[in-house]
């Protein structure tokens, strides 16, 4: 049941209420934890990057939740808001990320990096409030899941994908050369049409390319659960942070980012991380574990902030920082490797486009992908489309 104005008690998720009570006397937008969200003193708040979701009622902003399934019409509050219980989130934030300028020291600025990378990573496994033996990891192969499954050695790995995937080829490749305990859940499209309403209704959306990314991730959860575990330890937000998209290694270049510099494109590339947490967490959430993001700590996130464009890109080289920290600690192989994005190294993305093909629902046909989904959840059997110009 959502919560009311009626409710005098402090609830926060990621932290405690006292940390953010000298989070808000301080301004202080990064104050060492992994995001927060929750009612603190009668009055909603969320971390500045929206890693943990909060919802109101459109209608009542009295009403809120963490989980929106249990609002009728819920509305995000907004990353680094701070707003009197009952009164309208605005996008006028609290607290605004930091801007620093980049360190002129590249040592010592990988050191940071390295340091704050290792010391999250291991606390996964480490912290005294949990049991190492409850983690478990979503592993693709890459550089960040892989720095992530070194800090917590004993946990099995997880990776999802479709027969002949890029993804199950790369975590299997890499778990042999990091001596891991590697389960894969094989996709079929059954699957996914078992998935999409029970994913839909917990993350509220319908578009394909959210639900691409956010099917593997409730899959690998699901299985982690059924196999016993409470908590699924993610490399999210290393691309964010560190440089790892082709928009912001060719910003000078690319129409998508409004930036000249590699800089100055990661900024903008930053402001998409709480839609992301708030579908990732929902969705993974909603298969019944807790994720856990050590490289969205703000420990990472504040010595990422000060690197130097040359220390995110450097030519073809994506987050280099990020690649020099996983140097002892993962395989060069592994350190070094390319990865495609989710949606297409687990082929969800075009196993949803067949599927949605095989119903009618062509791809000449506008948002065709969406439609076939929205009447899978809709109406239950998919009929095909009546348009005009389906090809059925």
């Amino acid at each position: 049941m959502p919560a009311t104005a009626d409710s005098s008690d402090d609830v926060v998720n990621g932290t405690t209420p006292a940390l953010v009570r000298r989070a808000i006397e301080t301004g202080e937008a990064l104050p060492g934890t992994a995001g927060f969200a929750g009612i603190v003193d009668g009055r909603l708040v969320c971390d500045v990057l929206g890693r943990q979701p909060l919802f109101v009622e459109a209608d009542d902003p009295s009403s809120w939740a963490f989980d929106r399934r249990e609002l009728s019409d819920p509305v995000p509050v907004p990353a680094g808001a701070v707003t009197v219980l009952g009164d309208e989130p605005r996008d006028d934030p609290a607290w605004t990320l930091p801007d620093p300028a980049p360190t002129d020291d590249d040592e010592r600025a990988l050191a940071a990096v390295r340091a704050a990378v290792l010391d999250r990573t291991a606390a996964v496994g480490s912290d005294s409030e949990n049991d190492a033996r409850d983690v478990a990891v979503a592993f693709s192969g890459g550089v960040d899941s892989a720095v992530v499954a070194a800090g917590v050695p004993n946990a099995p790995c997880y990776v999802a994908g479709f027969e002949g995937s890029h993804d199950v080829a790369a975590a299997r490749s890499a778990a042999e050369s990091m001596d891991r305990d590697l389960r894969v859940v094989e996709l079929a499209h059954e699957d996914l049409l078992d998935a999409i309403p029970t994913l839909v209704d917990a993350i509220g959306r319908t578009n394909p390319m959210d639900l691409s990314i956010a099917l593997p991730l409730y899959l690998v959860a699901e299985r982690a659960a059924s196999d016993g575990f409470e908590r699924l330890a993610l490399g999210q937000g290393a691309d964010e942070l560190f440089g790892g998209y082709a928009k912001v290694a060719k910003a000078s270049d690319d129409p998508r980012v409004d930036a000249d510099t590699v800089r100055g494109a990661r900024r903008g590339v930053l402001a998409t991380i709480p839609g992301q947490a708030e579908r990732d967490v929902l969705a993974i959430r909603a298969a019944g574990v807790e994720p856990v993001t050590p490289l969205l700590h703000d420990d990472v996130v504040t010595a990422a902030l000060r690197l130097p464009g040359h220390l995110l890109v450097d030519g073809d080289e994506r987050k280099v920082a990020l690649r020099e920290a996983a140097r002892e600690i993962v395989p060069d192989a592994v350190r070094t490797a390319d990865k495609k994005a989710v949606q297409y190294g687990t082929y969800v993305s075009r196993e949803l486009d067949r599927l949605a093909r095989q119903a009618g629902y062509k791809r000449r046909m506008e948002n065709h992908v969406e439609r076939y989904v929205r009447a899978l959840v809709d109406d239950g059997p998919v009929r095909p489309p009546n348009d005009e110009d389906a090809d059925v």
